[in-house]
């Protein structure tokens, strides 16, 4: 009886880690309402997939605030230091007196994840500034950032946009 029991459970177990291995995991962001969003761009390349929104009367080429969400199928167990890093000096190619700050970060347990910001300084011409979140998830890897054309960002925004990025949720379908 006990062995019938033990492969029972055996069984359960390997179909449901099946079964959760056949759902497609995604990050669900909630982002402020305000705005009035909408999906700018979406296109898909390989196992990645970049999704842009910018608000409603804006366009791609001439937008306030865009949000960028960048998924990697199958990327899992990164360190998320050399992600923030690799970020942040391909700005500084670009803008060479950026200057990048961490604002919260999770490492252990489960999804770690961190949330910085990147501003490219004073007196740069064509400003961007971005907060990132990048986030581990079970079977992705997510990088999410909002953008706006000013050299920084104010305290309100990074605030407002930390509170959203962390209230973000890992769904299965």
């Amino acid at each position: 009886m006990r062995k019938y029991i033990i492969l029972a459970v055996m069984t359960l177990s390997c179909l449901t880690n099946s079964f959760a291995q056949s759902q497609q995991e995604t990050l669900r962001l909630f982002l402020p309402s305000e705005y009035n969003w909408k999906l700018g761009s979406d296109q898909e390349s390989g196992k990645n997939r970049m999704m842009e929104l910018i608000p409603k009367n804006e366009t791609l080429n001439n937008w306030s605030i865009i949000v960028t969400t960048v998924s990697m199928k199958g990327v899992k167990n990164m360190k998320l230091d050399p992600i923030m890093n690799a970020i942040f000096e391909k700005t500084k190619s670009r803008t060479p007196q950026s200057k990048l700050r961490i604002i919260e970060r999770k490492d252990s347990g489960t999804n770690p994840w961190i949330i910085f910001k990147i501003e490219p300084g004073l007196n740069v011409k064509n400003p961007e500034s971005q907060l990132y979140y990048i986030f581990q998830g079970n079977q992705n890897l997510y990088n999410n950032f909002v953008a706006v054309k000013k050299d920084m960002l104010g305290p309100l925004l990074v605030e407002k946009w930390t509170k959203a990025f962390k209230a973000s949720k890992l769904v299965y379908k």
